[in-house]
């Protein structure tokens, strides 16, 4: 059975991260699973973790009061799910369900901000693979946007 140490070693969001940075973030982490239909993070309770997805598959989901859960994107094996932990009010603004069985490394948001309080270089470092994520998938949203309203729009006026 391979550590948690070992677990991040093999995952691309660690990859490059000194040896003695894993083995710290580690200290902060527990392997979990969830079942199928399982909330692993609900929008507006306290964001205290971050999940690395090792297997499965989770849909990061809000609630529409005219049409229910409504998916705004689905997070496979070897993604990360969850950054609100790095910024108060540490509340999750989405909800976050397995799609079918996941296996995911859990780490544990508080301890890992004492952490990054105490090495600000591991904090600096952590900031900046998290702001990669986040602009990824702004800009996989915006894309997303662009191709759901796109039918909609009249085309352009012509100019003369």
């Amino acid at each position: 059975m391979k550590s948690i140490e070992q677990l991040l070693q093999q995952h691309p969001f660690f990859h490059g991260l000194p040896a003695t940075d894993r083995q710290l973030i580690s200290g902060c982490g527990e392997n979990c699973v969830y079942s199928s239909g399982e909330y692993i993070a609900r929008e507006n309770t306290p964001a205290d973790f971050f999940f690395v997805i090792r297997e499965g598959r989770v849909a990061v989901e809000t609630y529409m009061p005219s049409h229910g859960a409504l998916c705004l994107q689905t997070l496979h094996d070897g993604d990360i799910f969850g950054w609100s932990w790095l910024f108060p009010p540490y509340r999750w603004t989405f909800d976050a369900r397995a799609l079918e069985k996941v296996r995911a490394i859990r780490l544990d948001g508080k301890c890992l901000r004492q952490k990054c309080e105490e090495d600000p270089r591991l904090g600096f470092e952590l900031m900046k693979r998290f702001a990669k994520i986040v602009a990824e998938r702004l800009q996989a949203t915006r894309l997303q946007l662009l191709d759901v309203y796109s039918t909609e729009r009249p085309p352009p006026a012509e100019v003369r």
